[in-house]
């Protein structure tokens, strides 16, 4: 394709040239005589010096004596003829030529037409990437799915039980109507599939047209709209009378928002080219010219932006929601992804399923890749529980970063650190059991203290959130205790914006404060900026505002001082799991209970109690910033 554009143009670039050419010396090798004036021509001729002449009506062309070629036009001269014989010249008459011009004179006469049209034709088919000639840009780009291979069905969707029943409604209506019918129902005329990115819109649509059995037609929204005004408004059009010849069929618009945003929206208005594809869409679904058997699935993951009258009754009469899967439809997604790869039989998908909160179906997908690419990095045949949980480390926090040069100090300090917030999560009865514990850095997190949460919370106590927040405040107080608070770093940084932020939302949205009260205050405020003088904007007094910073204030400082009681009586539980970070690097739950509660250090690795003298280097590259994953 590329080869056939740069043939083009250089055709073009040649008979451009060509042309100037042309019109620069039309006449080539016949207009070389030398012109004179018709008085000077007169006077030659009195001297003799013309030998020969040939005149066309009042054109005269000659040649001298001395050979030179010129040419003169000649007034109504009555006695030229005569004066010339007189001096003996040689005279040729003839009429001027009066037949048709010639082909290549009329090539040559619409030669800049003709290229003007080509380039203009060509330019057209580029924009519209050459689909239906230069005036097909009109067209719809619905593309009618033909799944042969590859072929998507509902048994590959999980985790999504709600939202793949209602759409297995549709399907079975188009297979059998009379089931419907037969009571006065009818289908929903249009379905609109709505949630996070990543959870299985797009899939489920695909899902629909493997078991639909009817023609599915499938586009983006970003299709309608083009650089040429009414363009949209004929592509949607053009898809409702495809629907139509093909009649029952499903047409899918996947990011819906991308021409369905309210009118009129944002400063100056809205987009008139994208409202016109709107207005268009609206009267073809629902309008005086229904369209009977023409069902429409869309999909968005924001459908606060739609237009009000796109979403009523009539045009999308569901509105389905695929959301984040729970842990029991985690489970399910890893099973179907886990059938594509040799999996070892001591994984379990349901513990993985548990480490995996607020995961999505894409998301899932990708960490059992994951754990597939590392077992053939370590050319193993089967993909093992190992595998699984380093793609979970790498897929929330990246990949490991043990070619960090740390100083032995730096190390040291680390360890406190992830020590202090493993302390304080195991004394705090509220708090989720601790999965791992590592100094191993990965991605921008440089250690970490992993909690596991033993299922799906909806919601959270007061309890769970102070203790969260003491958690939070445990690797600072560690340090403090243990170094002093000159020698103190940033490591901190992401648990203290952590605990602050909880804090907030405890105080202005969940109403979990008893000195404000159950009120929410400075609504949304997290859209715009953040702090006070968003809170302002909220309309928020000035008093409220101090009461709220207070508050907000108060919530961290008491988890912080929870953290220093717990760290202060347990100091030596402290210093035992920093000695077991600094030699093991990782721990997980088990073996940090074992160690803490029964002295039992872990099995499989060199004994703890013949590498104090050596506590304090590390086996591996480790960081000071900690991030505790929930």
């Amino acid at each position: 394709m590329n080869f056939k554009n740069l043939a083009m143009w250089a055709v073009i670039v040649f008979l451009t040239i060509g042309l100037y050419n042309m019109f620069k010396n039309p006449q080539g090798s016949l207009n070389k005589s030398n012109p004179i004036i018709f008085s000077e021509f007169l006077t030659e001729v009195d001297n003799g010096r013309v030998v020969k002449v040939e005149i066309k009506e009042n054109n005269i062309k000659g040649v001298m004596s001395n050979g030179e070629i010129f040419s003169t036009y000649s007034p109504n001269y009555p006695n030229l003829i005569e004066k010339l014989t007189e001096k003996g010249v040689s005279i040729s008459a003839s009429p001027v030529d009066e037949k048709m011009p010639s082909l290549l004179g009329v090539l040559l006469s619409w030669f800049p037409m003709l290229l003007l049209i080509a380039v203009w034709i060509f330019f057209m088919r580029q924009m519209q990437g050459g689909k239906g000639g230069a005036m097909g840009f009109g067209r719809s780009k619905a593309k009618m799915m033909n799944e042969i291979k590859g072929k998507v069905t509902f048994n590959d969707v999980a985790g999504v039980e709600e939202a793949k029943e209602e759409v297995e409604e549709v399907v079975e209506f188009l297979k059998d109507p009379r089931k419907f019918s037969r009571l006065g129902g009818k289908i929903p005329r249009g379905c609109l599939l709505v949630g996070p990115p990543g959870t299985g819109k797009t899939l489920l649509a695909r899902a629909i047209a493997g078991e639909a059995g009817v023609p599915f037609f499938t586009i983006s929204g970003s299709d309608f709209v083009e650089m040429f005004v009414g363009v949209g408004a004929s592509r949607v059009r053009d898809m409702f009378e495809q629907g139509k010849k093909h009649s029952p069929c499903i047409i899918f618009i996947d990011e819906i928002d991308a021409v369905g945003r309210s009118r009129g929206a944002g400063l100056g208005g809205g987009n008139d080219e994208r409202e016109q594809t709107l207005n268009q869409l609206l009267v073809e679904m629902d309008g005086f010219d229904t369209n009977e058997g023409v069902i429409i699935i869309a999909a968005t993951n924001r459908p606060d932006v739609l237009d009000p009258a796109l979403l009523r009754p009539g045009r999308f009469d569901r509105q389905v929601v695929v959301s984040l899967p729970d842990i029991i439809g985690r489970e399910k997604i890893l099973k179907v992804h886990a059938k594509k790869i040799s999996m070892a039989p001591d994984v379990n998908l349901r513990t993985v399923a548990r480490g995996t909160p607020g995961f999505s179906g894409a998301d899932l997908a990708n960490l059992v890749n994951e754990a597939a690419l590392l077992a053939a990095r370590k050319n193993k045949r089967i993909v093992t529980f190992a595998e699984f949980e380093d793609a979970k480390d790498k897929v929330m926090m990246g990949a490991e970063r043990r070619s960090m040069v740390m100083t032995e100090e730096e190390k040291k300090l680390t360890a406190y650190h992830e020590a202090g917030h493993a302390i304080v999560t195991i004394n705090e009865k509220a708090a989720y059991p601790i999965h791992k514990a590592t100094i191993i850095p990965r991605g921008r997190a440089l250690g970490m203290v992993m909690q596991l949460p033993e299922k799906d919370e909806v919601s959270q106590t007061r309890e769970q959130l102070h203790a969260q927040m003491a958690i939070a405040m445990g690797g600072r107080v560690a340090e403090e205790i243990i170094f002093g608070e000159d020698k103190v770093t940033t490591g901190a940084v992401s648990d203290i914006e952590q605990a602050t932020k909880r804090a907030r939302a405890m105080v202005m949205r969940a109403g979990l404060s008893k000195e404000l009260g159950p009120v929410a205050y400075g609504e949304n405020e997290e859209e715009v900026f953040l702090g006070r003088s968003v809170a302002r904007q909220q309309n928020m007094s000035e008093e409220t505002a101090k009461k709220v910073d207070a508050e907000i204030k108060k919530f961290v400082e008491k988890g912080y001082e929870r953290a220093r009681k717990v760290l202060t009586e347990k100091i030596d539980d402290l210093h035992k799991l920093a000695k077991a970070l600094l030699t093991y690097e990782t721990l997980t739950g088990e073996e940090i209970e074992n160690l803490i509660n029964k002295n039992i250090y872990p099995t499989n690795k060199e004994d703890l109690k013949t590498e104090e003298e050596n506590s304090d280097s590390a086996l591996g590259s480790m960081g000071l910033k900690p991030k505790i994953v929930h």
